[in-house]
């Protein structure tokens, strides 16, 4: 249980308390905003499209196109997208038609956004979300510093009262804080796709999503995983720079998107399998034997209820600056319940469907 207990600790003192000790920027002050391309893909999303897009669409930036990607919808997409273009002459469509011999997934769709794209950076975000404010593309385009070709963005959850969204938005907080940590650690192993931004010339000089076409996800995590490097990543995680979007609003929609998502860690890169399992493991076996020595050896209580609570208020100390930063700071007090639910319901769910055939766009 102490070795446990120890690499518990390494990995929420010097991995995620990266994150906590990093000093949030703005880049909206920048005097380096060129043109740039945002990328959405969308099929069936003629509800999203309408609540969602004027916000991207009207966006505080000097210049900008809005490419979205009509990947063979059967609703109103196209007659709403025709109805924005009216109006927002920045805004581009590109249709893709339905081919009785040609399967494609949203990788395919978003390949041919990104050359449609007339600029160099290209920043993605799905039909489904909402930028936190008008300066959302000044946030991530201004963090393309000089070297950097990959701008890792933070996307949250919107906020709603049952305990299903607790869940999830403590699952999107912690996975953030996994990777935003190690980024800032020159060892960046994923990015979310519905806020991510990488470079046109970085896409196909890494061949696009070559090496895992065969896949349905991937699309953002593999991408980033097989082309980050430890000085060409960057992180924007502003408040400005959020970008919210819609939880699942039933377990079982909630079961079938973890269990789709899970599926591309297969292809992550030898050494960040080994430090996500190790984490993920150490972290199940510890409260594994917190319950095993408490129930086989009732009189060493104490030790159990000490480790508990060492490991406890490292996460508060730790968690609490990083929550604060994330825009999730009311779930500090769901923590106890949460992490363990996180661990036993969510990562084992990962585990359990990680061979499952994704047949969903």
């Amino acid at each position: 249980m102490g070795i446990l207990l120890c690499v518990q600790l390494y990995y929420i003192l010097f991995v995620y308390g990266r994150l906590a000790r990093y000093k949030v920027q703005s880049y909206q002050d920048s005097t380096n905003f060129p043109p740039v391309s945002v990328i959405i893909c969308a099929h069936n999303e003629q509800d999203n499209l309408k609540e969602f897009l004027p916000a991207i669409l009207e966006q505080d930036y000097p210049e900008y196109e809005v490419i979205v990607v009509d990947d063979c919808s059967t609703d109103d997409t196209k007659w709403i997208l025709q109805d924005f273009a009216r109006e927002y002459k920045h805004l581009r469509i590109v249709d893709i038609k339905e081919h009785v011999q040609l399967k494609h997934n949203k990788k395919f769709a978003l390949t041919l956004g990104i050359k449609a794209a007339q600029h160099e950076r290209s920043i993605l975000t799905d039909a489904d979300c909402q930028p936190q404010s008008k300066h959302w593309l000044k946030e991530m385009s201004g963090a393309f510093i000089e070297g950097k070709e990959i701008v890792l963005g933070y996307s949250p959850y919107f906020k709603t009262n049952t305990f299903l969204s607790k869940l999830i938005r403590f699952e999107t907080s912690h996975t953030a804080m996994s990777y935003l940590s190690y980024a800032l650690k020159g060892n960046a192993y994923m990015g979310v796709g519905r806020n991510l931004a990488y470079t046109k010339s970085l896409f196909f000089r890494g061949k696009g999503f070559n090496a895992h076409m065969h896949i349905k996800s991937g699309d953002d995590d593999l991408f980033i995983n097989h082309n980050a490097t430890p000085t060409n990543v960057n992180i924007a995680i502003h408040p400005d720079a959020h970008m919210y979007s819609t939880a699942k609003n039933t377990w079982k929609a909630y079961y079938k998107q973890k269990a789709r998502h899970s599926g591309a860690s297969l292809l992550y890169k030898r050494k960040h399998k080994r430090m996500l399992a190790t984490q993920l493991i150490t972290a199940i076996l510890f409260y594994t034997m917190l319950a095993v020595v408490l129930v086989l050896y009732p009189v060493c209580w104490q030790y159990v209820v000490g480790a508990y609570l060492l490991r406890l208020m490292s996460q508060l100390i730790v968690f609490g600056k990083i929550y604060r930063k994330l825009a999730v700071k009311d779930l500090l007090i769901w923590l106890p319940v949460l992490d363990i639910l996180y661990y036993f319901y969510i990562c084992t769910n990962g585990l359990f469907n990680r061979h499952k055939k994704q047949i969903s766009w």
